[in-house]
This record gives structure tokens, C-alpha cells and sequence, in this order.
């Protein structure tokens, strides 16, 4: 029993300490906590909400929505019930619950709580912070959805508690290495008059070093500055030789450094010189990009003891910035190029649907009029080419449509809004009736459609080109039927549509095929374009559509609505 309360408040003890480390006890929350309690309570749909903070004797709220919160004692918070327990608590009416019912915040004393439920904030250590708390004086329920984004935002709110925790660590990292800079800079400049030491320090960086006397002659390379130049400084040299005897030029990569603008003598001449980009590309080595920073140097009576700089190698970096900006080139390049051919198809479809259409009606009309005028003088054979005629253009009439169809489903923007399918399904039964009726097959949907987020417009398309399939292609023989229905995606959010019927099925080898422009499959009727313009209509809403065979036979097409 000992040991187990020894166990209990050591937990307690690190609980704490870890609330603590945070630093966001009885300081004000920032912007980004505020936005997540709101959507909190919007996702939950009731009117307050808080994030509650348990230490060892109270409960702090660190923002509130819809009250203006404050703290209180620990003994009279509802969250701190079971708030250690690392689960969620859902609460429909806190006044007939027998561990909320006496709570103060339930009798009036502090407010009246019906509906509560409350997310824990763990810590990834395992020791719960608080918890994400909603409540309304109303009873209520949550429904999986809520309860599951619920969750998530909670540990959101934990993601900014441990960003906010690490950006004072990093603080506080900062100023240790810029001490430890300091400290440095103070040790080198110690050192000056001591180049042994120095040298030996400097050798065992990656960073090139380079020293010069007052009057700008070399007095130093470290082992990086000797292997990126090839080799070894020449104090002899004349500084205004430097940039030609070491191969430096300008952040170009081509243009030769003027002398002038050597770091080296820029520190000498200015007293410092930081981040100034040059290339070093010695004959026959790969050329080497780095940044140079330095600073003049002085003794403690304040004469001259020349210059230092180091020079740090961003070859890399610069290669993958270059990357990345061709990369951003060709993205750009590409969306002007899928804007172009957006632009062809809206041309196309205009095109379409009257240049192609208007002789072809023109056709069909002089067609018509040969057999109302001369149809007797015909013999059968000339009657029979004339009817030939027009039903080829028939055909071509529903190419055309068909065509029009897939480039409108590809040009008009997809603007996905809160839409009743169910309303939606009832316009297009309304449009296929007449043709559902000729053919002998009953259209139904046994349940309501969902409200779902779509563009009406191409989804009135999609389910009309599916219906009109369904129609045409059914089973001689047996009276068609054709079911439409909907279920809610598992674990994603969104909704999966299923339109069956027991027609002539298409074969399993075929029906990915079916999706491609002017594929018809097996059953060769038709233009092959419907299909391929309802799977544009559904990737374009981020959706899949795929085929199955229907129970005891025929075709079932299920789409996604993400």
C-alpha cells in the first residue's frame, strides 16, 4: 500500500515538473491556441469551451470561449475527475451523473453544465497535462466524427505546448552556444600573438581560416583553406595579386574578383566584413562556393595586428537552391501548359458544339427531305442507304455530345459546395425516365442520398452518364433494375456511391479498360466516351472510381467523395 502511493506521488511529482517545464501557467495564450479552442467548440457545436491546466492545487484556464475563464481549486474542476486517466470523457447530462452531479460547476454554483466532454493533454512522456474541454447547458451527444477531430486538436494543443517548450529550450541553447562564441572570441583573441596554438586550433575545423599582416600580406591558411586552394599562402605575394594566384571569383562563378574585393582586404580596409559570397576554383579542382565573414585585428594599446576570416563551404546548399528553383521552373511551366490545354478544350467545346453539330443537322434535314419528297421514287435499296445515312449521323450527333460532354467535365472549374445529393438524384431520374421507361427498367434508390460536398453540376453529369449506361446496357430477357445508394467512408470522412444494376456485366479483365477515351469493352455500343468523362468528374473532385460485378450478375459502379 506504502509502495503504491510512494509510486502515485512520484508520478504526481513528474506530472508537474513537466506542466512546469512548459511555461505557460498563469501566462496568456497565444493566437494559435486561441484558433484551436474555437474550432473546438465549432467542431463540437455547442458554445463554451476551455483549455484546462491541472497543477498541484488548482485549475488554471488558459483561454475560454464563450465565458470568460479564471482559475479555481482543483477540488471543484470537473476535468481534474478523470483527467489522469489518458481517456476521453463523454458526458450527455453531468446533472444525472453520479460523479458530475454535485460537481459546482453542474449545480449553478459555478455554471450550470449539462452536455460535457473532455480530451486529455498528454504529454509524450505520458503525464496529462489538462485536457481540451466542451460543454453546453443543454444535454447533447457527440458523434464519432466530433469525437475523433476532438482528439486530434487536443493533440494539436500538445504540439504547441511542446513547440512553445522547445522554442525556450532553443532559447536558451542560443544563448549558451552565443556565450560559448563569446567565450571563443575571447580565447582567439588571447591567442593572437600565439601562432602555434592557434594554427593547431584552427586546423581541426572544417572551416577555411585565413590570416594577413597589417599590410595585407598572408601569415596564415589552416588545413581547409590549403586544400581548398590548392596551395599554401604565399607571404611574399603582393595583396593585390591574391584574387588571380588563388583563383577567386565573383559569386558568378565566371567574373574574376576584383582585389579590392577580396574579404581578406575588406576586413583590413572596413574593420569587418560578414557573408560576402566568392567562388575558389583552382585549375583542375571543382570550383567551391563559400561565404566569408572576418573582422580586423588589434592589440590592447589598438594597433594593427591585421585581419582573420573565415570562409564557410555552401556549394551544396547554393546546388540545391538552384534545384529547387528549376524544380519550381518546371512546376510553373507545367501549370501553363495545363491552363493552355484547358484553354484548347473549352475552344474545342465550342467548336463542337456548333461547327460540327450545324452541318450534321443540315445533312440529316436534306436526308429527311429526299424521302419526304422522292422517298417513292426510291427503289428499297436507295431507301435503305438513305436510312444508313441518318443514323450514322445520329451517331456521330452522340460523338459529338459525348466529346462536349468530357471536355465541359475537364474546362468548368469544380466549385464543391454543401449539396442535398438525394434532391440532385431525384432531377436526373426526372431526365432518364422516359428512357428507363421505354426500355422496361425501374430506377430507385431505397434510402435518402447524403448532403455531401460536390459541384452539382458535374455531379448531375456523372450520374446521369451512369444511369443512361445502366439503361442501355441491360440484360435481354429479364426486367432491368438499377439501385443507387451511399455509405460514409470509413476512417476518412466523405462518401462512397454506388450505382447497380443486374444488366450485361462487364468482364473482369476489362474494367479498368472501360475508363479509357473510346473504349467500349466488350459490349461495343456506344461512343466510349462517358466513362472516361465520369472518372475525370470524379478525380477532379479527389475521388476514385472503379467497377464490380453486382450480385447475381451485371455492373456496379462505386465512386468516392472525399
Amino acid at each position: 500500500m506504502r509502495q503504491g502511493q510512494e509510486l502515485l506521488d512520484r508520478d504526481e511529482r513528474e506530472r508537474l515538473e513537466t506542466l512546469v517545464s512548459y511555461g505557460i501557467l498563469d501566462r496568456p495564450a497565444d493566437a494559435e491556441l486561441d484558433a484551436v479552442l474555437r474550432v473546438a467548440a465549432a467542431v463540437a457545436g455547442v458554445p463554451t469551451a476551455t483549455l484546462n491546466l491541472i497543477d498541484q492545487s488548482r485549475q488554471c484556464q488558459l483561454t475560454t470561449v464563450g465565458f470568460e475563464g479564471s482559475d479555481s481549486p482543483r477540488s471543484d474542476s470537473m476535468c481534474a475527475v478523470h483527467f489522469r486517466s489518458g481517456r476521453s470523457v463523454l458526458v450527455p447530462d453531468a446533472s444525472v451523473h453520479p460523479d458530475y452531479a454535485a460537481n459546482p460547476w453542474v449545480t449553478g454554483r459555478l455554471a450550470r453544465v449539462r452536455l460535457y466532454a473532455s480530451f486529455p493533454l498528454m504529454s509524450p512522456e505520458g503525464h496529462a497535462l489538462g485536457s481540451l474541454c466542451v460543454f453546453d447547458s443543454a444535454p447533447g451527444r457527440l458523434d464519432g466524427h466530433q469525437v475523433a477531430r476532438l482528439e486530434d486538436l487536443a493533440r494539436i494543443v500538445v504540439a504547441l505546448f511542446e513547440r512553445r517548450r522547445e522554442a525556450r529550450r532553443s532559447a536558451a541553447l542560443a544563448a549558451e552556444a552565443q556565450e560559448q562564441r563569446d567565450l571563443v572570441a575571447l580565447t582567439i583573441r588571447e591567442l593572437e600573438e600565439r601562432q602555434e596554438l592557434t594554427q593547431a586550433v584552427l586546423d581541426t575545423i572544417d572551416v577555411a581560416v585565413v590570416a594577413a599582416a597589417p599590410d595585407g600580406r598572408l601569415t596564415m591558411f589552416n588545413r581547409a583553406a590549403l586544400d581548398w586552394h590548392g596551395v599554401p599562402a604565399d607571404g611574399g605575394l603582393d595583396p593585390g595579386d591574391h584574387a588571380s594566384a588563388y583563383s577567386l571569383l565573383a559569386a558568378d562563378g565566371v567574373t574574376p574578383l576584383p582585389a579590392e574585393q577580396v574579404p581578406l582586404h575588406r576586413a583590413l580596409r572596413e574593420g569587418s566584413v560578414s557573408d560576402a559570397e566568392l567562388v575558389i576554383a583552382p585549375p583542375g579542382r571543382e570550383p567551391i562556393r563559400v561565404l566569408a565573414s572576418g573582422r580586423a585585428l588589434q592589440r590592447a594599446d589598438g594597433s594593427s595586428l591585421g585581419a582573420v576570416v573565415a570562409q564557410t563551404d555552401v556549394t551544396a546548399d547554393r546546388a540545391q537552391r538552384v534545384a529547387l528553383e528549376a524544380a519550381h521552373a518546371a512546376l510553373a511551366a507545367r501549370s501553363a501548359e495545363l491552363e493552355r490545354s484547358n484553354d484548347e478544350l473549352a475552344q474545342f467545346a465550342a467548336v463542337a458544339s456548333h461547327d460540327l453539330r450545324s452541318p450534321l443537322a443540315v445533312i440529316d434535314g436534306y436526308l429527311e427531305l429526299l424521302l419526304d419528297v422522292h422517298g417513292e421514287a426510291l427503289t428499297d435499296e436507295g431507301r435503305e442507304w438513305v436510312t444508313t445515312a441518318r443514323g450514322a449521323g445520329t451517331r456521330m450527333r452522340g460523338l459529338i455530345d459525348a466529346l462536349l460532354s468530357y471536355a465541359r467535365a475537364g474546362g468548368k472549374p469544380c466549385d464543391p459546395r454543401p449539396v442535398d445529393t438525394g434532391a440532385l438524384l431525384d432531377q436526373v431520374l426526372q431526365d432518364v425516365a422516359a428512357e428507363a421507361e421505354a426500355a422496361g427498367v425501374v430506377l430507385s434508390a431505397p434510402e435518402a442520398l447524403p448532403a455531401a460536398r460536390v459541384d452539382a453540376v458535374l455531379l448531375r453529369q456523372l450520374l446521369q452518364n451512369l444511369l443512361t449506361n445502366a439503361i442501355r446496357y441491360r440484360a435481354p430477357g429479364r426486367p432491368g433494375q438499377v439501385v443507387v445508394t451511399a455509405a460514409p467512408l470509413q476512417g476518412e470522412g466523405g462518401w462512397e456511391f454506388a450505382v447497380a444494376d443486374n444488366g450485361l456485366g462487364i468482364p473482369p479483365d476489362q474494367r479498368e479498360r472501360v475508363f479509357a477515351m473510346f473504349s467500349t469493352g466488350s459490349r461495343g455500343r456506344g461512343s466510349g466516351i462517358g466513362l472516361a468523362t465520369c472518372q475525370r468528374i470524379v478525380e477532379r473532385h479527389g475521388g476514385r472510381i472503379w467497377i464490380e460485378q453486382t450480385p447475381g450478375g451485371g455492373t456496379t459502379v462505386r465512386f468516392t467523395i472525399p
